[in-house]
């Protein structure tokens, strides 16, 4: 849906179908780039979202308040990959094959996971400021039942808002002298559904991200330009918190989330508002695949950058895939002890791993305590 008319120059025949000419052909080479690149980016984008969200259901120290929109964002990736990425390689090669009802479903999903992505990145990123700039409230506010019902706010708001897409696309036929085209586009003209695009253009993309600028900025300000007090107390129990190496490394590897969202999307939302000014619109075959290269790219990175910058992902990551491979190589016997062993250990996790929070805080309490032991010595070496 890049604003633009599906079939350009085609005429009524008078019974709701258009009759053109020779049945437009996408060139070979295009086919064939598609196909490989939607194939590639899709295939290991679905593997890493799903592996994102059994690693987090299934391992019991990630259930954090970060991890619930993690995982929230790893559907809404899901979704887009399924509904916008797989579809485009029929459309390129052939026709629009899913019907009247997969026109509109698929629209709907395609619309409802990139809305979802874009506000789940803006739920982490204000769960990231409270949690660092406004320490005492975190322990109130950033909770695990707090996200997930943020989460289900935002996916009921966002199902509901998505459903004018039902109403707002539909088939047409054209027919060619050597054959018949099915296409899913628009049933109302561009001046109609352009006030759509801006809205979701600055719902969507604009307020997110600014909002995102500016709360990184004040995390960034607390991270780096905050002084240390001099005297370890209370505060700097705090201040070393949120200061200390998981919290900052979590911070750093979402902020890297949301630039790549940034970047990957402005292609497409740029094309998007020029061509609402544009007649006839900009509809070059190559930009439109790198547009949407782009987005299906946007939606399966995400688990990448988690198995780089964490070490508790990319630990997670390797556990779940052992215990997978282990579990097909040897089916466990129907026995309620061994079960219930091996569904403790690949599943759930150990019972003693900490919290990235309760981490922060041994490490915290850590070094206030080398600040005394070395304190107390000077002090010993003056007296």
């Amino acid at each position: 849906m890049e604003n633009g008319s599906a079939s350009p120059g085609a005429v009524p025949d008078g019974s709701g179908n258009q009759t053109l000419g020779r049945m437009p052909r996408q060139p070979l080479e295009l086919q064939v780039v598609t196909i490989l690149l939607v194939l590639l980016i899709c295939g290991v984008g679905i593997a890493g979202n799903v592996m994102v969200v059994l690693v987090v259901l299934r391992t019991k120290h990630m259930v954090t308040p970060t991890n619930c929109y993690l995982v929230s964002l790893a559907v809404a990736d899901l979704i887009v990959l399924l509904a916008a990425g797989l579809p485009n390689i029929s459309d390129v090669v052939a026709s629009w094959v899913y019907g009247y009802a997969g026109c509109l479903c698929i629209t709907y999903l395609q619309y409802l996971g990139i809305n979802i992505s874009a506000w789940s990145i803006t739920a982490f990123t204000v769960e990231r400021y409270i949690a660092i700039c406004h320490a005492i409230k975190a322990q109130l506010l950033c909770t695990v039942s707090r996200a997930k019902r943020i989460v289900s706010s935002l996916w009921l708001f966002t199902s509901v808002y998505c459903l004018m897409w039902f109403f707002l696309v539909d088939t047409t036929q054209v027919t060619f002298s050597d054959g018949a085209q099915v296409t899913c586009g628009y049933r109302v003209s561009r001046s109609l559904y352009m006030p759509i695009y801006f809205l979701d253009f600055a719902v969507f993309y604009v307020i997110p991200l600014g909002l995102a600028t500016v709360l990184y900025g004040l995390i960034a300000r607390i991270l780096f330009m905050s002084p240390l007090p001099s005297t370890p107390h209370f505060s700097t129990i705090c201040l070393f918190l949120f200061l200390s190496i998981p919290s900052n490394k979590v911070t750093k590897m979402l902020a890297v989330v949301v630039v790549l969202f940034a970047l990957l999307w402005m292609p497409y939302r740029t094309l998007v508002v020029v061509n609402s000014f544009m007649d006839p619109p900009y509809l070059n075959i190559w930009f439109l695949l790198f547009c949407r290269t782009c987005i299906y790219l946007n939606s399966a990175i995400n688990p990448i950058i988690y198995n780089l910058m964490s070490q508790k992902f990319r630990a997670a990551f390797r556990k779940l895939w052992e215990c997978e491979q282990k579990s097909a190589e040897n089916p466990v016997p129907h026995s309620a002890p061994v079960y219930y062993s091996v569904t403790k250990d690949c599943s759930h996790g150990s019972s003693d791993l900490l919290t990235e929070q309760e981490e922060s805080y041994v490490a915290a309490r850590t070094m206030l305590g080398k600040r005394q032991q070395k304190s107390l010595g000077i002090a010993a070496s003056l007296s």
